[in-house]
């Protein structure tokens, strides 16, 4: 098994990455239904729960059935994150995450996120001071570095485990790369090979298939691996990865009903944490990837996405059964 702290976790363990607008509670509630070992809140900002925010403090809200899970902190204050650290353990998570690794320019550019990998003694007392303030356990999430010569994660990954994390997942890329690219795991390997580091390392970047967790769990021996991207519309992902790794043996795709009754849960925990209006709308973002090569899909999806009442998605979800359309692509 894997421990972060007293958290055990199986051996190998999925985790589901923080994303903005997406890894809210209902789409965790899918990936958790397939397998997800650990999941994270939307990153949240520290700014935002100090001034009490109202979609601040909205993502605060974890329950039951996702545990064992993190809430996800950013910000550019040392004083603040602290004072956020506090604010988020009142929520009941099973632990704290500190994000360093966010390269969007709203982020970024505002001193947070990815931009930490700039300046690591800040960055040091930073999550110093989160673990200061709260007894859950705290874990990091970051990149390889700002850019191509100033890949400083082996550092990073020493100094932060000297001041408490308990785990550390690194994506696979720089921030100038953004999402571009191939993420490079070889530093992440090193990380994990270096005999100072005890904590767990996990891997985040470019897993899109059973076979590729497989490879890269042997390759580079990390202890577990975050998917990000390629679980959005497809939770399958997590129960795939699993049975590959088990067995050797790829499961079957979901079949058109599967697709749909994970569609629909997705659906109503949407209309159940959002609301109706909230609900409806916020959902139509996924429609495309639930259904993506699916025969008539185009046609389904926007069906999908007109509909402005609950019944009439519950009926078009229903149609998409009985006209028992085939997998084309």
């Amino acid at each position: 098994m894997v421990h972060i702290r007293d958290l055990a976790l199986p051996d190998f363990p999925l985790l589901l990455a923080p994303m903005e607008d997406v890894s809210d509670p209902p789409f965790r509630a899918v990936c958790k239904a397939n397998g997800a070992d650990l999941m994270y809140t939307e990153f949240i900002s520290s700014e935002g729960l100090i001034r009490d925010a109202a979609k601040s403090k909205k993502k605060l809200d974890v329950f039951d059935y996702e545990r064992p899970i993190g809430i996800q902190l950013f910000g550019s204050d040392v004083d603040t994150m602290g004072e956020c650290a506090r604010i988020s353990t009142e929520a009941g998570p099973d632990l704290i995450d500190i994000n360093y690794g966010c390269p969007v320019k709203q982020v970024a550019c505002r001193g947070a996120g990815a931009a930490l990998l700039r300046d690591i003694p800040k960055m040091v007392d930073m999550t110093a001071a989160v673990v200061r303030n709260t007894p859950l356990p705290v874990t990091v999430k970051t990149r390889l570095g700002w850019d191509d010569t100033t890949k400083n994660v082996e550092e990073v990954a020493e100094r932060l485990q000297d001041v408490g994390i308990e785990a550390l997942t690194i994506h696979g890329r720089t921030r100038v790369q953004m999402y571009k690219g191939d993420a490079d795991w070889r530093l992440i390997a090193k990380i994990k090979e270096n005999p100072r580091i005890r904590i767990p390392i996990f891997g985040n970047g470019d897993i899109d298939s059973p076979q590729k967790a497989l490879e890269y769990k042997n390759r580079y021996g990390v202890d577990g691996v975050m998917i990000g991207r390629a679980s959005i519309g497809y939770p399958w992902i997590f129960r795939e990865v699993k049975h590959y790794v088990a067995t050797g043996e790829l499961l079957a795709p979901p079949t058109v009903e599967e697709r749909v009754a994970m569609c629909r849960m997705h659906f109503e925990k949407s209309l159940e944490w959002k609301g109706q209006r909230a609900g409806i709308f916020e959902m139509r973002r996924h429609y495309a990837q639930y259904f993506r090569g699916l025969e008539g899909a185009k046609q389904w999806r926007t069906r999908l996405v007109d509909a402005e009442q609950p019944e009439i998605i519950r009926e078009i979800l229903e149609e998409i059964i009985a006209a028992e359309p085939v997998m084309v692509g």
